[in-house]
């Protein structure tokens, strides 16, 4: 899939009624996912190993199926039911369970995610956690908002930023994937900042609850990551791969941050391996 372009300086703000149906459509798949995450989920494995329930493809499918309704000439690409091109050159991302082995093994941090790209780049993103009750979204040009309880609204939305830790040392670093990081990396990390599993992630980083997300191991899907440049940016961090390049076009590691953070972060890890094989852990 074509990496969406990064946005230019000057790039228009985001249409918020987009910002709101995208809103929508995440508090709806939560509710879904919730629905079935308390009834539970019997769950297979895909080719490349990963698992998949009936609530992933049924959420993808509900999702696809408003876009058809509300946008039909635009691109949709879902992490379940692949991609679909569109007329107009703008397209939706869809992760309808990020975290399905979370979601699977009973543990209430996965969400449901989605980003739109238009012809300047990442121009909406929504990360939905349903178990807490929690969903941040933004849009280019219109701040990074957070919203609680189940009928989430941006106009009642509050405006959220990441922190202004500027100290390296001790850093609040929620670290995901960790099985598959060589130790090299985690050695690093963990010798200079204060690494706790992953939560919130995203969401964490850019409401205060941390100061940086790393995520290493097996490259990330597009999808995973889609969401991440709008929320992390309208929140006032920074996010790139664990190079320095963009997110959306490197080799699918995360490091985001509060900004200040970024260089130590990259220089800290200069060099280091980024993943190593974790197929001999099983499933």
């Amino acid at each position: 899939m074509t990496p969406a372009p990064a946005a230019p300086d000057g790039a228009p703000p985001a249409d918020p009624e987009l910002l709101a149906f995208a809103v929508r459509l995440a508090a709806q798949a939560g509710r879904m996912s919730a629905r079935a995450f308390h009834e539970g989920a019997d769950h297979r494995f895909k080719e490349d190993g990963t698992e998949v329930t009936d609530a992933d493809v049924a959420i993808e499918e509900w999702i696809r199926a408003e876009l058809g309704r509300h946008a039909p000439d635009d691109g949709v690409y879902g992490e379940e039911c692949g991609e679909s091109t569109g007329v107009s050159g703008r397209r939706w991302i869809i992760d309808p369970i990020n975290g399905t082995k979370m979601f699977v093994h009973r543990t209430p941090l996965f969400s449901n995610d989605i980003a739109y790209e238009d012809e300047y780049g990442p121009a909406v993103g929504v990360l939905n956690h349903p178990m807490s009750g929690r969903l941040v979204a933004a849009g280019r040009g219109l701040g990074c908002l957070l919203m609680l309880g189940p009928d989430p609204d941006p106009a009642t939305g509050r405006r959220t930023y990441v922190d202004d830790r500027s100290e390296l040392g001790g850093a609040r670093t929620q670290m995901h994937n960790a099985a598959g990081w060589p130790g090299e990396l985690l050695t690093a990390l963990h010798e200079k900042v204060f690494l706790v599993p992953h939560l919130g992630g995203t969401m964490d980083l850019v409401t205060g609850r941390a100061d940086a997300l790393v995520i290493a191991g097996p490259p990330m899907g597009y999808e995973d990551v889609a969401p991440m440049p709008v929320i992390v940016s309208e929140a006032g961090g920074r996010g790139s791969d664990l190079g320095g390049t963009s997110v959306l076009t490197g080799d699918m590691s995360v490091l985001a941050t509060n900004g200040r953070l970024h260089e130590g972060f990259l220089e800290l890890v200069a060099g280091l391996p980024r993943s190593r094989d974790v197929r001999a852990l099983g499933r």
